[in-house]
């Protein structure tokens, strides 16, 4: 099964610093096979035996504090996860000049679509769809410092997602298929 595991904090304004090449021998160490890292900001897919993400989340976090001394938070998701998050980001989101567009992976516990009632959505600036597994977020970059949405960061649900642009999250799910060929 191919998975990717989402780091939470890591190379972010000079916290939490961990080499991608070293993360990639912990991920192997541990006995995880195929493993690619993608930017410097902890995307690493991988494959291994069928297990629940709960149990591989453990394994890494455990193992990553072992060799980096961090105690780092890691989401897993399978690809099959990424492919129906990736399936609902409506194709015209894109982040560029005009336009930022997020997916919020979710921690697993509190991955549910009353997530969305501890959010401030501002109908007319932000557009937000929940989808198992993440919170997807689109605004006019114009209308960023208006958005509901950008008054997350420091709240408690927000220590419980890691942010990935949507052409990150596209990138990854592209790279998780070619290795689930």
């Amino acid at each position: 099964m191919v998975y990717i595991a989402l780091l939470r904090g890591i190379n972010v304004g000079g916290k939490n610093k961990i080499d991608m090449k070293l993360l990639k021998k912990t991920f192997e160490r541990v006995g995880m096979n195929d493993v690619v890292t993608y930017i410097n900001t902890g995307n690493i897919i991988f494959s291994y035996k069928d297990t629940s993400k709960t149990e591989l989340s453990s394994i890494l976090e455990e193992a990553i504090h072992h060799d980096f001394g961090l105690q780092i938070k890691v989401v897993v998701r399978s690809v099959d996860d990424v492919r129906g998050i990736i399936n609902a980001i409506p194709g015209t989101w894109k982040n560029d000049n005009d336009m930022k567009s997020d997916v919020m992976f979710l921690w697993d516990e509190i991955d549910d679509e009353s997530v969305l009632e501890s959010l401030v959505i501002k109908p007319n600036i932000d557009m937000v769809i929940y989808v198992p597994g993440a919170i997807l977020w689109s605004v006019d970059k114009k209308n960023v410092t208006k958005s509901g949405m950008s008054k997350i960061i420091g709240t408690k649900l927000y220590k419980q997602v890691t942010v990935r642009n949507v052409n990150t999250a596209r990138k990854i799910y592209e790279l998780m298929q070619a290795q689930n060929r």
